[in-house]
């Protein structure tokens, strides 16, 4: 099928639905992308083309992606058969003994499952690359990073090899590859989606599942079909006020929007950045919102400093759990951050990592209450178009200047896990030299709506799916 990736996912199971085309001849079309694009990307790194075959060729499940190819991240799910490697060459699983929960939604949404993708070490990092997978690479500009820790998912749905694919997000892990990849790209609400029983990692609560699309109504209608209640959740549930593909189609109504260019670091944006926020706060006016500059007035490195103590403690906890199942300590087969966060894990006290979580929750009040008079907070993804890949590179030797260079490309994203506020990344802009520049756009506690309906009316008024990456013909 020649032209399998100018339809997305919906308008793909549109045509099966219609007979127009078979599962397998999209599977096909998606393998061929594969095949033709991955070598240069490295944004596939389990290929499972036998087992999807024989799924595409048996009765799939009627759901709103029935015979869609679909592929699922290196990292935390679980599908039965299938390796976890979590981007470790410590933490590799032969294979997994069943699927997780939100594996089994996927399954039941009608989607092929073709293959897994790139993530770093662990997905501890805003870039993928890994001693264990590689460097995952930017389908716009190869030399440049696609984002992370889900930057295969976002350098193969940007590359055409499937219209939307699973992603997650613990720090802005979603939202940071939808930037660099010109892709949408929204953290849900925390516990929207479900975390399943065998999930101890995301016990602090930071981390969601979704995916990143090319356009606004698969995210939405991908949400419809995965984000309901989990039986045994401990957690309560998000109501929403209708389904969200209705939303997207939905105007949003004269919304009161804060917009902010300050940045956690102090570093300012790249100037093609702060002209593309600038762009987009003009643009949201001219549609009759209520458009104001704002910041969120917290001090952040309070609130980081608070955030790494639960995350250490959090890592540390979670390694203990794999030093338990491999019957040993990680030697020289983890890589520096990984190692950094694991020594100093265990070097936090109960005493410190509960300041940090009420730290936290006074910290979230404050950021919550400023939503109580904006319906939107508008800032960039980024602070600076994606960066090259050797840049931000995970390999070097001195961590203190990754630090640093994390510092100045990052830094609006992770205020929104800690509060659980859903966050969505729109690709609205690019840079003078052709790149992606992602603006975000973070609503209330448990409304996403919001956000489909605002993105919706912005897909229609500032287009981005004609836009085209060099890996793409």
């Amino acid at each position: 099928m020649r032209e399998y990736a100018a339809y997305d996912g919906l308008g793909l199971a549109e045509l099966v639905k219609k007979r127009a085309v078979s599962p397998v001849e999209l599977l096909d079309a998606a393998i061929e992308r594969i095949e033709r694009h991955n070598g240069a990307l490295n944004a596939v790194v389990y290929k499972a083309y036998d087992e999807a075959r024989a799924s595409a060729s048996a009765a799939l499940s009627d759901g709103p992606f029935q015979g869609v190819p679909f592929l699922i991240k290196d990292l935390g799910l679980k599908v039965k058969g299938w390796p976890r490697t979590s981007g470790s060459r410590f933490a590799e699983v032969t294979a997994d003994d069943h699927d997780s929960e939100l594996v089994k939604r996927y399954r039941a949404a009608g989607v092929v499952l073709a293959g897994k993708t790139n993530t770093p070490e662990f997905g501890i990092p805003g870039v993928t690359t890994s001693a264990r997978l590689g460097p995952c690479r930017n389908p716009w500009n190869a030399d440049h990073i696609s984002g992370g820790s889900s930057g295969g998912a976002a350098s193969a749905v940007a590359a055409g090899m499937a219209p939307l694919a699973h992603a997650s997000d613990g720090l802005g892990s979603i939202r940071i590859p939808a930037a660099c990849c010109g892709l949408v790209g929204l953290k849900t609400t925390r516990d929207r989606n479900p975390n399943g029983a065998d999930d101890a990692d995301r016990a602090i609560g930071f981390s969601v599942d979704h995916v990143v699309s090319r356009t606004v109504r698969d995210s939405a209608a991908m949400l419809d079909a995965t984000g309901y209640p989990e039986p045994g959740s401990p957690f309560a549930y998000p109501q929403k006020e209708r389904p969200y593909l209705e939303d997207v189609a939905r105007g949003p109504g004269k919304l009161r929007i804060a917009w902010s260019s300050e940045t956690a670091s102090g570093v300012p944006l790249d100037a093609d950045v702060q002209t593309a926020l600038e762009r987009t706060a003009e643009t949201l006016r001219a549609l009759g919102h209520d458009v104001r500059e704002e910041g969120l007035g917290i001090d952040y490195r309070l609130l980081y400093r608070a955030q790494g103590l639960v995350s250490a403690g959090n890592f540390a906890a979670g390694m203990k759990r794999w030093i338990e199942r491999k019957g040993r300590e990680p030697g020289d087969d983890i890589e520096g951050l990984a190692r950094r966060a694991y020594e100093a894990g265990k070097k936090i006290s109960g005493q410190e990592a509960m300041w940090g979580w009420q730290q936290l929750r006074l910290m979230n009040r404050q950021i919550l209450q400023r939503f109580e008079t904006w319906d939107v907070w508008l800032t960039p993804v980024m602070i600076t178009p994606p960066p090259r890949v050797d840049y931000l590179d995970t390999l070097m030797e001195d961590l203190k200047e990754f630090d640093k260079r994390q510092s100045r490309t990052f830094g609006f994203t992770p205020p929104f896990n800690m509060t659980g506020q859903p966050s969505m990344a729109l690709p609205l802009a690019q840079s003078s030299a052709g790149l992606p520049i992602g603006m975000m756009f973070t609503g209330r506690y448990g409304d996403e709506g919001t956000l489909f309906r605002l993105a919706g009316q912005l897909e229609k008024e500032m287009p981005w799916t004609q836009r085209k990456p060099k890996h793409w013909d």
